[in-house]
């Protein structure tokens, strides 16, 4: 009988196992969005199913580590190089030789907040993403936001992280050789007509309790076949979606200096405490010191 498959784990638990992997700076984007920079050298590492999207921009040396599984020569690899970049997507198998001392830069996404940022910066089906397993590629148009997510991570700052991540992923979304769109059509899900009335009602009642069996009606579908099918196509609950939603126009009314209660009670939150606990959840900021970070 064949051994059942691990967990997937994160990058970041297989670099922490390797002798000489040194982490350095790290930010917090909320929903487990995170970005990490890293140092190695003198080592072998073997990813064995990983957790997540990783996005991988080389930012030091790199011509001493190569990718040495049997992925590696369909993927057209060779050695690394400062600049170079790797797509390393969830349930990625590879292993790695590194001869010398390289740093690299990290961009972790869970597998529904990548899919949510395609249908929102796409406009598509979140199905129809399929991020390609890509070692060593050279993609001019990444560097600059890949670079200043980097510069964010570095110096704590999620405002800007959040704006170079957003440039990134809309650079990475525009080639479809990197973010390859699934062949076929997609069956289930919601019509975009549907999907399409749920939002704008959504985005209508934001500072009202919005529930799920008002939704469903409004799909005419059961409660069970609608957060089935918006999942399916959106890439995250509606209950995510709703927050989601809220926590976006509160990052807009803290820009444009809104007093924060007045903010939490316009976003649907019922206090400021509870506004405070969902803003920093989502990402990685308390509403007070995304302010300062935005003035």
């Amino acid at each position: 009988m064949d051994a059942m498959p691990g967990p997937l784990l994160p990058v970041s638990t297989f670099l922490a196992a390797s002798p000489h992997a040194r982490r350095g700076a790290a930010l917090d984007l909320g929903y487990g969005r995170s970005t990490t920079v890293w140092s190695n050298r003198d080592a072998q590492v073997r990813y064995e199913g990983l957790s997540g999207h990783t996005l991988s921009l080389y930012t030091r040396g790199g011509s001493g580590t190569r990718r040495i599984d049997r992925g590696a020569k369909a993927a057209g690899v060779d050695r690394g190089w400062q600049g170079a970049i790797c797509l390393m997507p969830q349930g990625q198998v590879s292993e790695w030789e590194i001869s010398e001392r390289f740093e690299f830069f990290h961009l972790h996404l869970p597998d529904e907040e990548l899919r949510l940022a395609y249908s929102e910066i796409c406009g598509r089906d979140a199905r129809g993403l399929a991020l390609a397993d890509l070692t060593y590629i050279d993609a001019p148009r990444m560097i600059a936001p890949f670079r200043a997510l980097w510069a964010a991570t570095e110096a704590a700052d999620p405002f800007a992280a959040e704006t170079a991540m957003s440039e990134l992923l809309a650079s990475l979304f525009a080639d479809s050789h990197l973010g390859a769109p699934v062949a076929g059509p997609l069956s289930g899900g919601l019509a975009p007509r549907k999907l399409r009335l749920l939002t704008e009602h959504i985005e209508a009642h934001l500072d009202q309790p919005i529930h799920l069996r008002d939704l469903a009606r409004l799909a005419g579908l059961s409660e069970f076949h609608l957060q089935r099918s918006f999942r399916a196509t959106a890439g995250i609950s509606p209950h995510r979606w709703i927050l989601h939603r809220r926590i976006e126009r509160a990052k807009s009314r803290i820009r444009a200096g809104r007093p924060l209660l007045e903010i939490a009670l316009d976003c649907g939150f019922d206090s400021h405490s509870h506004f405070s606990r969902a803003f920093k959840s989502a990402t990685g900021a308390t509403p007070g010191q995304y302010r300062r970070l935005s003035a």
